[in-house]
Formats: structure tokens, C-alpha cells, sequence
């Protein structure tokens, strides 16, 4: 059985944004469709399988806990995410 997990689909989008990542690339990054992904931001709340919020965790690099809200949102949750030094193009 799946385990599902509620997340707080405002606080989704909001640190997507302010890690300046589009649908597109979020899509890319952790798996899921850009009409998931608009989905999901539509809704107030969503039910998500556990290995889709830890995608989207992964994606954003941030605590499954802050998607759920039972961590709170801090300044840097909403910042961008460095730029990496790989020059091979091999970490995105």
C-alpha cells in the first residue's frame, strides 16, 4: 500500500517560484508532468504518494516536511538554489 502525504499545494508553488524554477524544469527534475504539476498548484491541498513529494523534495531541495507545512517556511526556502560549477553538463 501507498503511503500518501498532504501537501500544501501554495506553499509548492511559492517555493518554486522563489527558487525561480518554471514547470517545465520541475517537471524535468523530479519526474512528474507539467499538467501534474499545474494540477497539484491548483489545488488547495493535495494527496500525493509519498515517492512523489520526496521527488519533488529532491527537486526543490527542501524537507518533505516544509511541503507538508509542518516545518515552517523560512527566507532561504524561498531563495534560488546556487548555480553549480559542473562544467560537463552532466548536474543539470
Amino acid at each position: 500500500m501507498t503511503d500518501l502525504i498532504k501537501i500544501d499545494s501554495e506553499r509548492l508553488k511559492a517555493i518554486r517560484k522563489g527558487r525561480k524554477i518554471g514547470r517545465p524544469k520541475l517537471a524535468k527534475l523530479s519526474g512528474l508532468t507539467e499538467r501534474k504539476l499545474a494540477k497539484i498548484e491548483a489545488e488547495t491541498l493535495s494527496i500525493l504518494p509519498h515517492s512523489t513529494v520526496a521527488k519533488l523534495s529532491d527537486a526543490l531541495q527542501v524537507p518533505e516536511p516544509t511541503l507538508t507545512g509542518d516545518f515552517p517556511l523560512t527566507q532561504e526556502d524561498l531563495n534560488p538554489i546556487a548555480k553549480s560549477t559542473c562544467t560537463s553538463g552532466c548536474c543539470g
